[in-house]
């Protein structure tokens, strides 16, 4: 149920839309239904502190979905920034739609296997950043997004992983290193 087909199903209003890159496409206060399934391009998602300093919480590339889920299941307005690292073509829909729909057993049970296991990656992640060295937290993120690194700057990688851009070069440089030996 995460693919083009299904959503398109689900909320006929859905139109693809084309944005630049550096587009802000969800702004933090908001309150939305909306989510974003990447047909084209790469998106993030991602909070601002109280001293200015960017958190990455999440990467959309092709064919996957982002959103601000606390805001749309609480009615709370948003945490989250979503914008365009690359040029980027996206399909809008609201989420709600697919929340009202009557759905299927076998439609239910996707729809929550695909939900299941966005939980178990983000619980991983959770606990990698509370017990994990540098470098395992890197690795699973190679592992998570393995296009990505050669998509977006140091930075925000660094920032995923809640590492200085520094500390990233360090394990990049040791990981070189280590493969060309």
């Amino acid at each position: 149920m995460d693919n083009l087909k299904d959503i398109l199903n689900f909320d006929s209003n859905a139109k693809p839309t084309s944005f630049k890159k550096g587009t802000i496409i969800q702004r933090a206060g908001e309150i939305t239904s909306l989510a974003y399934y990447v047909k084209k391009g790469l998106l993030r998602s991602y909070t601002i502190d109280d001293k200015g300093k960017e958190h990455v919480f999440m990467f959309a590339s092709e064919g996957w979905i982002i959103a601000d889920l606390e805001s749309q299941e609480f009615n709370r307005p948003t945490e989250l920034f979503i914008d365009c690292i690359e040029n980027s073509e996206i399909l809008i829909f609201d989420r709600k739609s697919v929340v009202n729909l009557n759905l299927s057993n076998e439609q239910l049970l996707d729809y929550n296997r695909l939900l299941t296991r966005r939980i178990a990656v983000l619980q991983k992640r959770v606990i990698m950043l509370m017990s994990a060295s540098a470098q395992n937290r890197y690795n699973f993120f190679l592992e998570m997004y393995p296009d990505i690194p050669n998509r977006v700057p140091q930075r925000m990688i660094a920032s995923y992983l809640g590492i200085t851009p520094q500390a990233l070069s360090t394990i990049r440089a040791k990981i070189v290193k280590k493969y060309s030996s």
